[in-house]
């Protein structure tokens, strides 16, 4: 099937069942189902659109955690399925979800079901061709934040390659964005491409895993080297099997935690302002109960909010571990949080921070290289702007209207690819 003819076939089943209808699969189409409007119902939920799928395969795994079948995880529902899981992959933070962030994790057996479950964060991010030897079906579920340097979209791509490259059957199982109602941040600029983002997209895309899918088809984002479609040796095939009763402006609450960092909706909402404070020296509140919610720094005015970083379970070695730090506290519940953030990411924070920062010049994380690409505040960010914007001293408006043209572009590119209801 030749490429143009592809990307008109996508966009017109996109644009045909937007609609709200029924079953259509294919190479880069995708599997929807009936919408009960009382109930928002994941794809992993969605089974009788997959099943079948799966039936007389040999299936691989993409999972953690937040995998589960109402309250049953995935690959335990499968196997009472009958369905024959070759093998699981494991994302950042392991299959069960307890490693720290970044935490090397190597390939294991799973205790609870005797299936090998091979790591894809550290040394190695995308399956082998040993890997999917005996493999015919390709499953990915996992549940996403919506934000760009959350890495699982990142797993995503590398997991898509893999397919594209040994020619195998991938089925995303959809899940709601809880960041999926709105758009904003800097789109990243090629030079800053790394793990913690990958593509030309904001910071918050508005876009579920399985719309996220469909534009790294749809707008070739993938390593060039993968496209092996039309091989003797079969041929690759991606499916995304909706969620139910959803829409881009469902205030949707995740059932369980993503992360360990991310312990509830606060963080999740917090996470696209306060994660930046990640790339410079001050904690971001991991090491504490509500990570993503308190920033601050010894250096910072003792008038402030004090808290103290220490070793947890999901940061055993936070930053400034065991020190006093002064700054923020933006806990609160759910709706006072969300009503903080106000559909936008935040930065009055930030500039606050570097205006008090008494050593400026020791802010931001250093660069190894001293290259604008290798500060990891600039690869969070995707260019160097803003770093710059803020050592300048513009305000916040100035930054957010710096990134306007970009978003409206990629709103452009992302409506072509959406599976629901929008929010504009």
């Amino acid at each position: 099937m030749k490429k143009s003819f592809f990307l008109l076939l996508i966009c017109g089943i996109l644009l045909f069942f937007n609609a709200h209808s029924q079953d259509t699969r294919g190479r880069g189409g995708y599997t929807r189902g009936t919408i009960d409007k009382n109930k928002i119902q994941t794809g992993a939920e969605n089974m009788e659109q997959y099943l079948p799928l799966l039936k007389g395969k040999k299936v691989a795994v993409f999972a953690n955690h937040t995998s589960l079948v109402g309250k049953t995880h995935l690959v335990d529902t499968l196997l009472k399925k009958g369905v024959n899981i070759q093998v699981i992959f494991g994302p950042e933070h392991g299959f069960r979800g307890h490693a720290d962030a970044g935490e090397q994790i190597d390939t294991y057996t799973d205790a609870a079901t005797g299936i090998k479950v091979v790591s894809l964060y550290g040394s190695r991010k995308k399956p082998t061709k040993e890997d999917l030897q005996s493999v015919d079906v390709m499953l990915f579920d996992i549940q996403d934040v919506g934000v760009r340097f959350y890495t699982y979209i990142s797993s995503l791509q590398y997991y898509l390659e893999a397919a594209m490259e040994n020619n195998k059957h991938l089925i995303v199982l959809d899940r709601p964005n809880p960041n999926g109602y709105y758009i904003d941040g800097p789109v990243l600029k090629s030079t800053f491409h790394s793990f913690v983002g990958m593509q030309a997209v904001p910071v918050v895309y508005g876009m579920t895993i399985g719309e996220y899918a469909l534009m790294l088809l749809g707008e070739e984002w993938y390593d060039p080297n993968a496209n092996k479609w039309g091989s003797s040796e079969g041929s690759f095939e991606l499916s995304v099997i909706n969620c139910n009763g959803y829409n881009h402006k469902s205030n949707y609450v995740l059932p369980v935690v993503p992360s360990p960092n991310l312990p509830d909706m606060a963080s999740i909402y917090l996470y696209p302002s306060t994660c930046f404070f990640e790339g410079t020296v001050l904690s971001e509140g991991r090491g504490t109960p509500t990570p993503f919610q308190v920033m601050g720094h010894p250096a910072l005015p003792k008038t402030m909010y004090a808290f103290t970083p220490v070793s947890r379970p999901g940061a055993k070695e936070p930053k400034l571990k065991n020190q006093i730090c002064y700054g923020w506290n933006l806990s609160g519940t759910n709706e006072e949080v969300q009503k903080t953030v106000s559909k936008q990411i935040q930065l009055k924070w930030l500039l606050e921070a570097y205006h008090l920062f008494p050593d400026k010049a020791a802010f931001f994380l250093p660069s190894k290289s001293g290259k604008p690409e290798d500060y990891f505040f600039n690869k969070l960010a995707g260019n160097s702007e803003l770093m710059q914007q803020i050592k300048e001293g513009k305000t916040e408006a100035q930054i957010r209207q710096s990134w306007q043209t970009d978003i409206l572009k990629f709103k452009e590119v992302r409506k072509k690819y959406l599976l629901y209801p929008d929010f504009e």
